[in-house]
């Protein structure tokens, strides 16, 4: 009978890693932004709401992909890493070309929202892409 449970340590430290690796992300995305996410999203703001899942989606596909790629959590550390800078990059990028981006969402502006998520989704998208290259 073949042992189901023999990676379970593995699996358990990649699994953790990418947990770490995911409240690091949210920890410096909500850091970064001017606005209180969680408060927004609290008060009913879908606009809110949807830019930070969008911005977490874009950076836990690379993280999945690397988790699935990797050989150690050191390996998927690094890889979750270069997710959260092509993440920050993408924010980089829709601050400079949305100057009013915030403002938007505190508005509850939607379509703002969507297309942050958006790009952020993308982003990450073909981020895992290169990965697989």
């Amino acid at each position: 009978m073949p042992n189901y449970l023999s990676n379970l340590p593995e699996f358990a430290a990649f699994f953790a890693t990418g947990l770490l690796l995911l409240a690091t992300f949210w920890a410096l995305y909500t850091l970064i932004t001017p606005h209180s996410e969680l408060a927004l999203i609290r008060a009913g703001s879908l606009s809110a709401a949807v830019m930070l899942a969008g911005s977490m989606l874009g950076f836990a596909i690379p993280v999945t992909v690397a988790m699935a790629r990797s050989e150690d959590v050191m390996q998927l550390a690094q890889w979750g890493g270069i997710a959260l800078i092509v993440q920050f990059g993408v924010y980089l990028v829709l601050r400079l070309s949305h100057r009013d981006l915030h403002e938007a969402i505190e508005q509850d502006r939607l379509s703002v929202a969507l297309w942050a998520a958006t790009l952020s989704l993308c982003a990450g998208i073909v981020n895992a892409g290169a990965q697989l290259a």
